[in-house]
């Protein structure tokens, strides 16, 4: 669903309840499009207000997600902590029905006396935009800046008043009449669908939304304008917005069977019936950190990964390119028993055989039926010299195949590793983690390939840490680095290690203390068993293997990369990938990217 100027009432409604009053304490910005803001609030606590303008995922709410943020402040964050450090939240509101959101503060400017500062929120897709301003709107900084080369209908750059986005040839909804809607809806084209004529002719209204009006009418979504009551499409029209001009707003979030967001709204959504589970959360912060968390995560790690995402990329293309060639090789290399006995045959009958001849029909005594065989001969060469030719060439393509199964093998093996990386990725949580993972890779033979890379300090490793029912403790390893650090540094020979079945994924061990393998309670070990099933590669999967063994029963080959081991002797347990069970399960902070 779109952030429309719906959700944008209800946003702002939620914001106008907890914000104003409360004081700005800490000011940040994780990322070149997204500011936080610390307000401290009447009761005391601090409420948490995020704005992000991303291309993909823009949006404002409360939240209580904590990001990394960068070793330097960007300019845009230190000018609004020289403003707005200290300053007093005086109101949150909507402009018209947009999707833009402001909100202004009472603070102090240079010379101590008192003044009004605004930032605007606009929640316009891969126009969105953070933009602050004084109190009579002179712009005075914006996350992106717009030029003449970008747009010439509507520049915004400090020292500019700000004024609204070119507005739309659509109505406002929120000032739209009965007689209007029927007038419209008379005169609209008999095919053209009824969620359509909404959208497409109203302001702000996603396409969620409008289907979910036509639905409470026709009890489907795909009606064309012909066949709907227009009162009755008016009186669901007018029910939303009136609820919107009231501020009575409904949370919901709409998941999939495995619990994956799928959708948010505002208002109560049945369109989909019992395909999707709709849930009333607790507020509209809670809805957008909760339906936007794992995108805004997904996209920050490609963003902050680009260099990794890329040498990875390059590689396996590379490899896969190799081992195509190198199959093909050695599918032509099947055929070397054919020269040697060629050569055979040649050198059984050099007796009848002259120089000059270019080919030959001899008898093939090791057939049944002594059948021929026509060889094809040099006839610049003895006889002699043509059975070397071709015991040369046996000799050539045996040599050749033991070399490129060898080859094969080590290629296969350097993708498995590549993949190991891939996976790490998706478990990447903060910027030290994408380090290691450079880090890794500069000393496993791509140094060559990360020209600009300088290796880093040693950092302390902080792989995540868990408590199982039993309170037994358990690390995992988001990377091969921390893989190898907790499997072959931390854990004792008697501690027990968890890893999914033949696929990549996260080392897990769980730490036995002074009990043996036999005392830890089948709960604990099926706790430890669902954290390597979700840190892997099937952790969206149904039903997945996972190996458990003793520490003691790993071994690291010799030369082998980071977080590789072999071990012969093991059990395996079969559970689900939780996500909610792991995450109650731990008790390290989620301090991501």
């Amino acid at each position: 669903m779109a952030f429309d100027a719906g959700m944008v009432a209800a946003v702002a409604a939620e914001l106008r309840r907890t914000l104003p009053g409360g004081r700005v304490d800490k000011i940040s910005q994780p990322e070149k499009d997204e500011i936080t803001l610390a307000v401290r609030v009447a009761d005391g606590t601090y409420a948490r207000l995020c704005i992000s303008a991303g291309n993909n995922n823009p949006h404002i709410n409360l939240t209580s997600q904590q990001k990394e943020n960068p070793m330097t402040a960007p300019m845009f964050c230190m000018l609004l902590r020289k403003h707005l450090s200290g300053a007093r939240v005086l109101d949150v509101r909507q402009k018209g029905f947009e999707r833009v959101i402001e909100l202004r503060f009472e603070t102090r400017d240079e010379m101590g006396f008192l003044c009004e500062r605004r930032i605007i929120a606009e929640i316009m897709g891969k126009y969105s935009n953070i933009i602050f301003c004084d109190g009579e709107n002179k712009i005075l900084g914006a996350v992106k800046p717009v030029d003449f080369s970008t747009s010439q209908k509507r520049q915004v750059l400090p020292g500019m008043t700000y004024e609204l986005p070119p507005p739309q040839d659509k109505r406002d909804p929120l000032t739209e009449t009965e007689e209007g809607f029927l007038s419209l809806a008379e005169n609209a084209p008999a095919g053209q669908a009824a969620d359509k004529f909404i959208v497409n002719n109203y302001l702000g209204i996603a396409p969620v939304t409008a289907r979910e009006m036509v639905f409470s009418v026709a009890g489907k979504t795909d009606v064309p304008m012909s066949m709907m009551p227009a009162k009755l499409l008016w009186g669901a029209f007018s029910a939303v917005f009136d609820n919107i001009r009231a501020e009575h707003f409904v949370p919901v979030l709409l998941s999939d069977e495995n619990d994956k967001p799928v959708e948010y709204a505002f208002i109560e959504t049945k369109q989909y019936g019992s395909n999707i589970k709709a849930e009333t959360v607790e507020s509209f912060g809670v809805l957008i950190d909760r339906y936007f968390a794992e995108r805004d995560h997904v996209d920050r790690v490609k963003q902050r990964a680009a260099d990794i995402f890329k040498l990875l990329t390059n590689a396996e293309t590379r490899l896969n390119k190799k081992i195509l060639q190198q199959e093909k090789e050695l599918d032509d290399c099947k055929e070397k028993d054919k020269f040697k006995k060629w050569g055979d045959l040649v050198t059984a009958n050099i007796w009848q055989l002259e120089r000059g001849m270019t080919e030959a029909e001899l008898i093939d005594y090791e057939t049944e039926d002594l059948s021929t065989v026509k060889i094809a001969l040099d006839n610049r060469l003895s006889p002699s010299q043509n059975a070397q030719k071709f015991y040369k060439r046996y000799n050539k393509a045996k040599n050749a195949e033991s070399a490129l199964t060898e080859q094969i093998l080590l290629a296969k093996g350097e993708l498995a590793y590549l993949d190991t990386v891939f996976d790490a990725l998706t478990h990447a949580e903060t910027e030290n983690d994408l380090d290691e993972i450079r880090d890794e890779l500069y000393h496993s033979g791509y140094a060559s390939r990360m020209k600009s890379y300088a290796q880093r300090k040693n950092k302390p490793v902080k792989p995540l840490e868990f408590r199982t029912t039993n309170g037994y403790r358990v690390l995992c390893g988001k990377n091969n680095h921390q893989n190898e650090y907790i499997t072959h540094k931390l854990a004792g020979r008697g501690d027990i290690w968890f890893h999914i079945k033949n696929q990549p994924g996260s080392h897990v061990v769980l730490f036995c203390g002074e009990d043996d393998f036999d005392s830890v309670p089948e709960q604990d070990f099926t706790d430890a068993a669902t954290i390597a099933a979700y840190y892997s590669k099937s952790g969206e999967a149904k039903h997945v293997a996972v190996d458990y063994t003793p520490v003691r029963n790993l071994k690291k080959p010799p030369s082998a990369k980071p977080g590789m081991v072999i071990y012969h002797k093991n059990w395996s347990a079969y559970v689900t990938p939780d996500e909610k069970a792991v995450d109650a399960m731990r008790i390290t902070g989620k301090k991501r990217i």
